[in-house]
């Protein structure tokens, strides 16, 4: 089996959703990332399992820097992390292999409710 290119959003999905001063805590390098359930499980399996992870997240570009370190502090490793995305539906297009295998699929979360039981 090869490994899957998995795009899973940080706020939350992996992480608390900071809601209220959202603004301020996303922007403030020192800002502790509370993970939700299921999120170190999920880690570990992408990681034994060799897939890349692509985090998506609706932040800044600006709040790169920040964002970097809170992940390191959280010890959320990743691939790629791909900001900027904006709040309305997020669509994925691939192509069927030759054998007519689909390559695209979608998992939509309760917000702030973890990722844990979800199988890729």
């Amino acid at each position: 089996m090869n490994p899957k290119t998995i795009f899973c959003d940080l706020d939350g999905t992996l992480v608390k959703h900071p809601s209220g001063e959202g603004i301020l805590k996303v922007t403030n390098p020192e800002h502790e990332l509370e993970l939700l359930p299921g999120t170190e499980e999920f880690l570990k399996w992408v990681d034994l399992n060799r897939h890349y992870l692509v985090i998506t997240t609706g932040r800044k570009e600006s709040c790169r820097e920040a964002t970097i370190k809170q992940l390191q502090r959280a010890n959320i490793w990743y691939d790629q992390l791909i900001m900027g995305f904006g709040s309305g539906d997020r669509v994925l297009i691939n192509d069927r292999k030759t054998d007519g295998r689909q390559t695209a699929f979608a998992i939509n979360l309760e917000r702030n409710g973890g990722i844990k039981n979800v199988e890729i």
